[in-house]
């Protein structure tokens, strides 16, 4: 028995041995670490003081202060910045819906402003701005080698006052100019309107105002078609739409999922994870829907367009979206500042991460550049087709009613009018194109 409790303690004694050993290097790694730590910021002292005081003119310390903090967030990654009282301020407007500027968003890529899309209806957008811009000069003076937010801040100014950008496109084979008078950009989160039987949502943001306003348009839609049986599904457009709010992308997902996840988001810490779940209800009843995106869909749009893609509740339709998948989270900071720190990535239902990646649609369809009309295409020299009915004496059809007539007549007008609309928007009618096809063959079509 003694042998055995001797045997035991030197078990113990040895135990206590090992693991002193192995903590030991590992407290003095922590310490070393710690002083390196305090050393870089006695480094960061001395060249403050060296700058403050020796530098060839006067410096605004607090400027200089600011500067360095915003330097160590935006090296992280283009999404982390500091932000100013007055930029805190400005984003706190934005997302109320109303704020001034070019109606652009934008992020950072080689140095470059590069525009992640147009806000629908800004002078940006009628000025002729295209997601995957480059913008490389503002008023005549290069961007190349400012932070972002010195480049946006170049970009601002007073209501009504001009700029001049140079622009990068692909496809162009030289830079160019576009001139665009700044303004007060007041944003309609959603816009809804019909076409044909199908209710189409165009969202161009996501702030406070989407979901209401969502299901605002939709109802009124629906009632001005006399009823749900009357419209064959539901074309959620978020072309160009750069994203916003978390909270209000998740109540667009749930406004036409009636369970399941919506989105995760996992952070550097696994228990601050979290998931976001449907709740019952689904504002169209389970009737067929098509979502449009392309390569300004970023962030919050493309949170939408994959959990409606994971759940199979909508065919995605478009080109590939941006590929925006983190998550900011916008701290305040004493002074009125605040910070914006990426905290985390966000994954779609089925666990897929869209950081870099995007959103791939389940059907791939470009929007054809417009080309320029011809004098002839004006002129409208192409001749009228001609048909049996035009033929004079033609015989009459004996086998249709008169409101049979009318209805096929009613048909081709509606038909017609998707070919207009095809050359305006090539996208938006092939949207509307799956969702008479869905319809048609559920047997839910109007007759």
């Amino acid at each position: 028995m003694k042998k055995f409790l001797m045997a035991a303690v030197a078990g113990t004694l040895a135990g206590i041995v090992v693991t002193t050993q192995v903590a030991a290097p590992l407290l003095a790694q922590e310490a070393e670490k710690q002083t390196n730590v305090y050393e870089q910021l006695d480094l960061f002292g001395d060249i403050f003081e060296r700058i403050r005081s020796q530098y060839v003119e006067e410096v605004d310390e607090a400027d200089l202060i600011e500067a360095a903090i915003n330097g160590m967030l935006t090296s992280l990654d283009p999404h982390s910045s500091y932000l100013s009282p007055q930029d805190a301020a400005d984003m706190r407007v934005q997302t109320r819906g109303e704020f001034g500027g070019l109606g652009i968003e934008v992020t950072q890529e080689d140095g470059f402003v590069k525009v992640v899309s147009p806000i629908d209806g800004t002078p940006a957008d009628n000025a002729g701005v295209e997601a995957g811009d480059f913008i490389t000069h503002v008023d005549g003076e290069s961007v190349l080698g400012l932070t972002l937010d010195e480049a946006v801040d170049k970009m601002r100014g007073p209501v009504g006052s001009e700029i001049v950008i140079t622009v990068v496109r692909e496809g162009e084979a030289e830079p160019f100019e576009l001139s665009i008078i700044r303004d007060t950009i007041k944003l309609t989160a959603v816009r809804a309107r019909t076409e044909q039987q199908t209710v189409v949502l165009r969202v161009t943001t996501f702030n406070d105002q989407t979901y209401d306003n969502l299901a605002d348009g939709l109802a009124e839609e629906i009632e001005a078609a006399g009823g749900a049986e009357n419209v064959n599904g539901v074309v959620l457009d978020l072309r160009n739409n750069p994203g916003g709010l978390l909270t209000q992308a998740i109540k667009v997902s749930d406004a036409f999922l009636e369970e399941g996840e919506i989105v995760s988001t996992r952070g550097r810490n696994p228990q601050d994870g979290e998931r976001f779940n449907a709740t019952e209800g689904d504002l169209i009843d389970g009737k067929p829907m098509v979502v449009l995106i392309n390569g300004g869909s970023a962030s919050a749009s493309e949170i939408v367009a994959g959990a409606l893609q994971d759940h199979r509740r909508a065919v995605v339709v478009g080109t590939k979206s941006f590929g925006k998948g983190s998550v900011q989270t916008v701290m305040p900071l004493r002074g009125d500042g605040a910070m914006r720190l990426t905290t985390s990535r966000y994954y779609t239902p089925s666990g897929r991460s869209i950081q870099a990646l995007g959103v791939s649609p389940d059907i791939v369809v470009e929007q054809p550049r417009r080309a320029p009309e011809s004098e002839e295409d004006e002129e409208g020299t192409t001749p009228r087709a001609r048909f049996e009915a035009d033929l004079r004496g033609s015989l009459d059809n004996d086998s249709l009613s008169e409101d049979e007539v009318r209805q096929i007549e009613e048909e081709q007008a509606r038909a017609e009018e998707i070919a207009k609309l095809r050359e305006e928007d090539y996208q938006l009618a092939y949207a509307i194109d799956i969702l008479k096809g869905l319809t048609t063959l559920n047997g839910n079509s109007k007759q």
